[in-house]
């Protein structure tokens, strides 16, 4: 392999972005596009301000797809073929990582040797293709999670299925391979370390942010007349894909609760779901209208699909409370872009979301997920709403996606120095003289 090129300014000239089982390009809020596709599209921006290219590769699910994209400037999305375009689940998808391996590897064979500089996978499925795209190129694996099965498993909404040992497998083995491991929050580098092993030394914690011109406070009159809600009603807000991990379903009971201990709110109260479903969720699509019905609260509730980001940014303006009551959130990106629009949050205090909200400050955090004290916590954030919206913006403003691009940026540079110095060493050590056989491999290295 021909040695690296550097860059004149020291950083990456490009990076390979991998996002197997979803496309930046895709809604989020719906199928399996989430919080993952919204870093990735704002983090590939930011990187190509800084003058580094980014190439992000995807599946393709449609025939109808052009197999390259130009997503904005310095940003292209390539689609690969890899299986059926369609009806293909993602628990399928690791039957075609060999298909989707090989797509990737071909377009860099089109270019010099040294074409990327770093392969940054997202998802374990990515992370997968990543490794071997790092042995194939010389260059670091920066590889980010998202979720962790480990952790899913142990916090396993009702009716909903484990994750499998394959991709438990599958993620033990990125994470030790990876150069880098980029975890949302203290506490997900905890769990890499604790539950899969990850070198403290290769793990890293790097926020998201929320893009603080886009969601910004305003007129709330002015987001209920946007988004059709009374503006003397009581609104409280979901955001996010319908599936037990979620729990949606926690919202509407305790919605019911509130009501039980106040009837005269019935003529005040509305909750907005803002969604479609995914994952075990589509087997059951209309479940959660059902259970609005059952409660006596199907008056009360409306759905919306999911929403452009300028669009939700009035949606968040226009509640007076978003609930966040997943069973588990490796950061909770709605909590954020809610708070920077000036409307606290009531959430689970699971996973990344005592980061993404302070207690007390900026929302309310819930141990477990009744909706009992859910119901509690809305009442305790609408007593001090005003207070709490101020807290909510302050707290919102100490991330942005300059931030994690900068910190990336340094987790790219740092690994390949060091890839460059582990690459070095058999030079220096000929230099020196006759390579030493290391015990037991019969092999100079």
């Amino acid at each position: 392999m021909p040695a690296r090129r550097p860059s004149r300014s020291g950083l990456p000239a490009r990076v390979a972005t991998l996002s197997v089982h979803t496309s930046p390009l895709d809604q989020p809020g719906a199928g399996d596009a989430g919080g993952m596709n919204v870093y990735i599209v704002e983090v590939s921006r930011r990187l190509a301000a800084r003058g580094i290219a980014v190439d992000v590769f995807t599946r393709a699910t449609s025939s109808d797809l052009p197999p390259v994209v130009e997503m904005s400037p310095g940003v292209t999305v390539r689609h690969v073929s890899a299986g059926p375009f369609e009806g293909l689940g993602k628990e399928e998808l690791p039957a075609q990582l060999c298909a989707f391996t090989a797509a990737v590897l071909r377009e860099e064979a089109q270019h010099e040797p040294g074409y990327y500089d770093v392969v940054h996978s997202h998802y374990w499925l990515s992370g997968q293709v990543g490794w071997l795209a790092r042995d194939r190129w010389s260059v670091p694996l920066v590889h980010t999670a998202h979720t962790l099965a480990k952790v899913k498993n142990e916090a396993l909404a009702a009716g909903d299925r484990p994750e499998p040992r394959a991709r438990v497998i599958g993620e033990e083995q990125v994470v030790a391979e990876a150069d880098r491991l980029i975890a949302n929050t203290d506490e997900e580098a905890r769990q890499l370390v604790r539950l899969y092993g990850a070198d403290p030394a290769r793990t890293l914690v790097v926020p998201p942010g929320v893009d603080l011109d886009r969601f910004t406070p305003g007129s709330r009159t002015a987001a209920r007349r946007a988004t059709g809600m009374a503006q003397d009603a009581v609104v409280l807000l979901f955001v996010g894909r319908i599936q037990p991990l979620k729990a949606p379903d926690v919202l509407l009971a305790g919605a019911a609760r509130m009501l039980a201990a106040d009837p005269g709110l019935r003529a005040r109260l509305e909750v907005h779901v803002v969604g479609a479903p995914s994952g075990s969720g589509l087997e059951a699509p209309r479940q959660l209208e059902q259970l609005a019905g059952s409660l006596g609260i199907g008056d009360l509730v409306r759905f919306h699909p999911p929403q452009p980001p300028d669009r939700l940014a009035e949606f968040y303006r226009a509640a007076d409370v978003t609930v966040v009551p997943s069973h588990n959130e490796s950061f909770g990106l709605v909590a954020l872009e809610s708070q920077a629009c000036g409307t606290p949050v009531v959430a689970a205090a699971v996973g990344g979301l005592p980061t993404a909200v302070r207690d007390g400050v900026s929302g309310v955090l819930v141990d477990g997920h009744d909706p009992v004290d859910y119901a509690a916590a809305v009442r305790a954030v609408l007593a001090r709403r005003e207070l709490l919206a101020a807290g909510a913006r302050r707290h919102a403003a100490r991330f942005s996606w300059d931030r994690t691009a900068d910190a990336l940026v340094d987790a790219y540079v740092s690994a390949a120095a060091e890839m460059a110095a582990a690459q070095a060493w058999p030079l220096r050590d000929r230099r020196a003289g006759p390579l030493r056989a290391l015990p037991g491999l019969g092999v100079a290295r």
